[in-house]
């Protein structure tokens, strides 16, 4: 098998960047639309940074316990 054949593309963009009627975006309609214009440019994948509060120092990857997932 080539590995070139498993190869995708995608784009990386927080949800909050996208337009909304809040002031930053959300999974209503614009997030429809983005998963659209994906497929219609042949992008495969919607990778986003994690969704949850974030921690110390501002990451999005440091959990507030060490049993949060």
């Amino acid at each position: 098998m080539n590995p070139l054949s498993l190869r995708t593309s995608g784009i990386l963009l927080h949800p909050t960047s996208l337009p909304g009627g809040y002031g930053c975006g959300d999974f209503g309609r614009s997030a429809y639309r983005f998963i659209d214009w994906l497929a219609g440019a042949g992008q495969s994948g919607w990778q986003m940074l994690p969704l949850g509060e974030v921690g110390p120092g501002n990451s999005p990857y440091m959990s507030s316990s060490a049993f949060a997932g």
